[in-house]
């Protein structure tokens, strides 16, 4: 029977490469990918032992480490449910995501995390910490276990059907969805990632990305482990300008993936202090928010790589389309590329297929895509239509199959009947050489009902102000799409990963000067 477990696929790995380096810990010591697979049955046995049981639901919060890695292995080993989460989260919404993934144990760093633990101890959720003290040690989850089960953890045989996975959206609504992911979703969505950039034994990547989330754990993490490749984890346990590339240059890296914040950092720092010498790469790749044609140019001039867009979603266990590598045919800036090992449709209303450059709604379908959402009947109920899974994005198909995203259908602005993208608003703002980051969004107008705002911040030394902006935009947009109000700041509200919130930023800046009631974009 062909291999469609993440879990068997690791297990092929450690027998054809077993002496290649799976993970590096930066400044620390290094891991096979036979060592790493030790690891992780030694720490399975070791949850067997403190009760875990296959289906139960274990939350994970650590900063970007190995003993994250290896324990977020085990518990899908023990066909157990992981549900990695932001250890950034207040004591509040560790409770409420506790709650909503129904965890039956915390698993956290040595240091632990007490927002966590209060979270946990209200709930009566057990917690244990884990810790790898060498490279050459077993991990060590304290309190200290029973003796390890390793009887029972031969007999669990890891099934495609095994909910792996537990995710919640971060996206546009005001309530997150929970997403259960397959041991089957997490193999097809590595076999697609290694598929469309060729990632080999050869290839080796620093993790930029946190992995709590899809894009840094199956674009940056298990796509890597399940070619054979290696990875990098910053020793910080979190991206750092001032260490990635001599991290990238030390493990020979040839790509690294990231969302367009973190892209434009490593280009600001290059710019203002450059490397004496920069790793080869054979591409760069850019994730979960748009980046703009001219930032794609920029990086591609300075470091000598093609940079190629893609379109994800936890839904879809990350990927969904991508811009080729060059020698697979043309990138086109501006499109998220063609699909990658699923199919992609444009819907109408009726959930017809659109023609080429007709616009609908994005549509997806493959065994990458969850089954559902957890406990959200409605939810289901107007995602999961016509055979296919909705993805709430506006976009088209051109005539070469490149898919071109207009923006979020709930987040399209109606002023006063006409439909504006605040996607496309945001890339002519940034093609202001001293525009650094923009967002465009909506807010409520008696006149047209919705109304243009942006917020922007400047690129560093620049003098910008709100009149060059309206400027910049009368000239370069239709007077309907031009902001009637510009906001200049230091920094806009963003997720874990990154991604900037429209929803948020108009909450944000509206409360400074109104005290209207806030609509909940997207929700």
């Amino acid at each position: 029977m062909a291999t469609v477990t993440l879990t068997d696929l690791l297990k092929q790995v450690a027998g054809i490469f077993p002496f290649r380096r799976s993970i590096s810990v930066s400044g620390k010591f290094d891991l096979t990918h036979a060592r790493l697979r030790q690891l992780v049955e030694g720490a399975a046995s070791q949850l067997l032992s403190a009760g875990v049981q296959p289906g139960d639901v274990v939350a994970l919060t650590f900063p970007n480490t190995v003993e994250f890695v290896i324990l977020f292995l085990a518990v899908i080993r023990v066909r157990a449910t992981a549900a990695p989460l932001n250890a950034a989260y207040t004591c509040e919404e560790f409770e409420f995501y506790l709650l909503d993934s129904e965890s039956k144990l915390l698993l956290t760093s040595k240091e632990g995390n007490e927002p966590a633990q209060a979270a946990a101890s209200k709930l009566k959720i057990p917690h244990l910490s884990a810790t790898l003290p060498a490279a050459d040690s077993e991990i060590v989850l304290s309190p200290t276990q029973p003796e390890s089960a390793n009887d029972s953890l031969s007999k669990l045989t890891n099934d495609p059907s095994d909910v792996a996975l537990f995710l919640h959206t971060s996206g546009t609504t005001s309530q997150p969805k929970g997403v259960p992911l397959t041991q089957q979703n997490l193999y097809s969505s590595v076999h697609n990632i290694k598929s469309v950039y060729k990632i080999t034994e050869s290839d080796s990547t620093v993790i930029v990305l946190p992995l709590f989330h899809v894009h840094g754990l199956l674009a940056g993490l298990l796509s890597s482990l399940g070619a054979g490749a290696s990875v990098v984890l910053p020793a910080a346990g979190r991206f750092s300008a001032s260490s990635f590339w001599s991290d990238m240059n030390k493990c020979n890296a040839t790509w690294y993936t990231a969302v367009p914040t973190i892209h434009q950092i490593i280009l600001d720092r290059h710019l203002s202090s450059p490397e004496p010498v920069y790793p080869k790469l054979r591409f760069i790749r850019s994730c979960s928010a748009s980046l703009a044609p001219a930032m794609i140019a920029r990086l591609e001039e300075e470091f000598g790589a093609p940079v190629l867009e893609a379109y994800a979603m936890t839904e879809a266990t990350h990927l969904m389309t991508s811009n080729p590598l060059p020698g697979d045919g043309p990138h086109k800036p501006g499109s998220v590329g063609k699909p990658v090992g699923q199919e992609v449709a444009i819907l109408n209303e009726n959930g017809e297929q659109q023609g080429p450059n007709a616009n609908g709604e994005v549509c997806i379908r493959g065994p990458n895509v969850t089954k559902g959402y957890k406990n959200n009947s409605e939810a289901n109920k107007s995602a999961f239509q016509f055979g296919w899974f909705h993805t709430g994005d506006l976009g088209f198909l051109d005539s070469d199959g490149y898919l071109h995203l207009v923006g979020r259908i709930k987040e399209l602005i109606n002023r006063g009947g006409e439909k504006i993208s605040p996607s496309e608003v945001d890339a002519v703002l940034l093609l202001h050489p001293d525009i650094a980051q923009a967002v465009a969004f909506g807010i409520p107008d008696d006149k047209y009902g919705e109304e243009i705002n942006c917020a922007v911040i400047p690129r560093e030394g620049s003098n910008l102000d709100e009149t060059e902006v309206s400027r910049f935009c009368k000239k370069n947009l239709a007077a309907f799409k031009v902001p009637k109000k510009v906001f200049i700041t230091d920094s806009l509200p963003k997720t874990a990963t990154g991604k900037i919130q429209r929803r948020l930023v108009a909450e944000h800046f509206l409360a400074q000067i109104s005290t209207a009631k806030v609509p909940k974009f997207g929700a």
